[in-house]
């Protein structure tokens, strides 16, 4: 068993990559609600670093080629981009769109709500500002929230560490 590759045993080898993409941009064949909450999308893999995703053999990406094979997934309509997610976002509704339809276009594109978001992005705002040192009094302010018993529960939530463990320099991986 090695770290090498991340291969397990001596005939099965697993690889994996992972691609952050731009707000709104999703694979309609895995819609992010269900790769929400640490949920992946495992692709059958073919010999000789290929994989399998719409019927199509595809060459596995590397850090490389990335960047081609999102353009390639785009030119065969396979990785789409929702316009409106940025604006919807912001709390701006597009026009002529009602809010529950930009509510639920938010949610497909993204997997999880608006307020589920902002919640989360908040958090990880109060986590660095923690890591740099700052004190919990000044966070809470910093960051928006309310009290110290607010703040520890949207830690334990959305990062999975309160604000003591993070003020007590635990390592921090932001996503």
């Amino acid at each position: 068993m090695s770290i090498d590759g991340l291969r397990y045993g001596a005939s099965m080898q697993i690889r994996v990559f992972g691609v952050e993409l731009q707000l709104g941009a999703y694979l309609p064949l895995f819609p992010p609600s269900g790769l929400a909450d640490l949920n992946d999308a495992l692709l059958p893999t073919r010999s000789g670093d290929r994989i399998l995703l719409d019927n199509r053999d595809w060459e596995m990406p590397t850090e490389q080629n990335v960047d081609v094979f999102v353009n390639r997934l785009v030119r065969a309509g396979l990785l789409i981009f929702d316009p409106f997610v940025d604006e919807i976002r912001h709390g701006e509704r597009p026009r002529a769109m009602s809010e529950r339809t930009a509510q639920i276009r938010f949610r497909r594109a993204v997997g999880i709500s608006r307020r589920k978001l902002v919640s989360i992005e908040q958090a990880q705002h109060a986590a660095q500002l923690l890591t740099t040192g700052r004190s919990i009094a000044d966070v809470i302010t910093a960051a928006g929230y309310y009290d110290q018993p607010q703040l520890a529960r949207a830690m334990r939530w959305a990062i999975g560490h309160t604000p003591g463990e993070l003020g007590s320099s635990v390592p921090f991986l932001a996503f």
